[in-house]
């Protein structure tokens, strides 16, 4: 709704505008002031590493027969450093004279559930226990994200692509936070 409105603002008053689509923004800045803190929490990552850190008793995976490698679901995790760096780009994009765009911001690879809690746990020392559940309705098997027009437009190239970073950056937040 929000694109169709901004696309209506360029038509009519020449309003610009960037708009970025992306699916799972995810870790921490790298310096652990600022992280991911949701209430109630919803998102993979932070309640693997708070499984991790013994304020949960386990993670849940809904389905394993996804026709995926590992029968999880898999999705595209941005860093929220490289979301922000997309954002300053596409300021200057605009302030340069670029017309509206949208662009989709995905490392243009994903990581299975069980993938993300292989990467918890070789970042954290700790065995994370899982539950195995039903599939949630509606969950597709994969969703994946393409940055390739941000990457040719913007000049934009993710500097943590890697789920091992994500977590890592996430989980330097989270002890912290979690004292």
């Amino acid at each position: 709704m929000v694109e169709r409105i901004l696309s209506d603002f360029d038509v009519a008053y020449g309003f610009q505008s960037v708009r970025f689509r992306y699916f799972n923004a995810a870790g921490a800045n790298p310096n652990s002031l600022l992280g991911e803190d949701h209430n109630p929490e919803t998102h993979l990552i932070p309640l693997v590493l708070m499984t991790a850190l013994g304020k949960r008793e386990s993670i849940s995976i809904f389905g394993t027969d996804y026709p995926t490698p590992d029968g999880t679901c898999v999705r595209d995790y941005i860093h929220v450093n490289d979301l922000a760096d997309a954002h300053i780009l596409g300021l200057e994009y605009l302030l340069k004279g670029g017309d509206s765009e949208v662009f989709n911001l995905g490392n243009g690879n994903g990581f299975s559930v069980r993938e993300v809690i292989a990467a918890a746990e070789q970042v954290t020392g700790a065995s994370i226990p899982i539950e195995e559940r039903s599939r949630r309705p509606g969950d597709p098997p994969i969703l994946i994200g393409s940055g390739e027009k941000a990457r040719t437009i913007l000049g934009w190239q993710p500097q943590y692509p890697s789920i091992q970073d994500i977590v890592a950056h996430a989980w330097e937040w989270h002890q912290k936070r979690h004292k």
